[in-house]
């Protein structure tokens, strides 16, 4: 773009403008075969504009980050473990890139059903042509769809509900409590579950973050298979059978004590490095642990200053309208003290399953 049609341009309305006047030289073939780092390079050369531009730019700003000593919070929401985000995010926690996740309790269960059930599990591709009643035969079946997944009950949750059940007992009888992720990892520690002979094991992200010791949030517990179960094993009223299971509900720390966590860990860990925060999905998994920053400012106040988030990126395909949390842009987050106006925001509207691989690729240098 010419300087002269720069110049007629208000100076705030320049600073948003990037010149686009040099390609690359070459075929993309040919520098794509002659890069040492093929899939970043061939994010470079096609993710230029619109979600594809955002991704790129977005993937840029967290590598720079990483190398230049900041941390990363990753948030998953929807049903991701089931859809094999671990391909990607346990490689990423491997090489130190991720440093505290908060995920869904779905999210979290799901990855270990993956872990010991992924020969049992199957996609439907065309799931929106189902009828009624062949959902309710996949339900008889014991086939529990997500979207294009089948998550198989019998194989998964069940066969993992006893060993904690035991946990939750022990735990009472010592009077002890944990939060949700530590009586999964004693799954791994105790070494009362193996993966599945047809999965690999190096895709399951709980496995990978239980094997670097990086703490995991799972707020709303009780919207999970598991946590249904669970307040089903706490429930002492009029519709409890005699004689059944009846579990205090305190073996199990609470969201409070999970946002306590990110209170201590926030505070200890951007002392010396900034921190981004890379939401895949929308809600809760992602506000609650975004709203650590004002929180300390404004309810804990300990003094000092408190850092804000070095950047916000988010991929979700929830509108922006209606109030809608899952929607919402890096903006609004500024009113609410959540980030400033120095973070660095980025809001790909896309679908987490297509523009999360290619950050993932740049990150890891692929």
């Amino acid at each position: 773009m010419e300087k002269s049609k720069l110049n007629k341009l208000s100076p705030g309305l320049r600073r948003l403008i990037v010149p686009d006047d040099t390609a690359a030289a070459g075929t993309l073939s040919a520098g794509v075969k002659d890069s040492p780092m093929p899939v970043s390079k061939f994010a470079e050369r096609t993710l230029l504009h619109c979600n594809g531009g955002s991704t790129m730019r977005a993937a840029v700003w967290l590598k720079n980050h990483l190398e230049n000593g900041g941390k990363l919070v990753v948030t998953l929401a929807g049903a991701l473990s089931s859809f094999q985000i671990g391909v990607m995010l346990a490689e990423l926690i491997r090489k130190d890139k991720v440093h505290l996740i908060s995920a869904t309790a779905a999210n979290h269960e799901e990855s270990y059903y993956r872990y010991v059930a992924h020969s049992h599990y199957a996609n439907i591709p065309r799931y929106t042509e189902l009828t009624p009643e062949q959902e309710a035969e996949l339900r008889d079946a014991g086939l529990r769809r997500i979207t294009d997944t089948f998550l198989p009950e019998d194989e998964s949750v069940r066969i993992m509900e006893p060993h904690l059940l035991k946990m939750w007992k022990d735990a009472q009888d010592k009077k002890e409590a944990y939060f949700p992720h530590e009586y999964f990892r004693r799954l791994f520690a105790d070494k009362l579950i193996g993966p599945d002979p047809k999965a690999n094991p190096d895709d399951c992200w709980t496995y990978a973050a239980f094997e670097k010791n990086i703490p995991i949030v799972t707020p709303g517990f009780e919207d999970s298979t598991m946590g249904n179960i669970f307040a089903g094993y706490t429930y002492a009223g009029p519709h409890k059978k005699e004689g059944d299971v009846c579990l205090d509900g305190d073996v199990m720390k609470s969201g409070l004590e999970y946002f306590h966590l990110m209170y201590d860990w926030y505070m200890k860990e951007s002392k010396d490095s900034p921190i981004a925060f890379l939401q895949l999905g929308g809600g809760i998994a992602a506000d609650f642990p975004i709203c650590v920053v004002p929180s300390l400012r404004h309810d804990l106040k300990p003094g000092g200053k408190i850092r804000d988030w070095a950047g916000f990126i988010e991929i979700g395909s929830s509108p922006m309208s209606y109030g809608s949390y899952s929607g919402a842009g890096g903006k609004e987050k500024i009113t609410w003290d959540k980030l400033s106006t120095e973070s660095y925001y980025q809001v790909i509207q896309s679908d987490v399953t297509v523009a999360f691989p290619w950050i993932a690729a740049v990150l890891l240098g692929l």
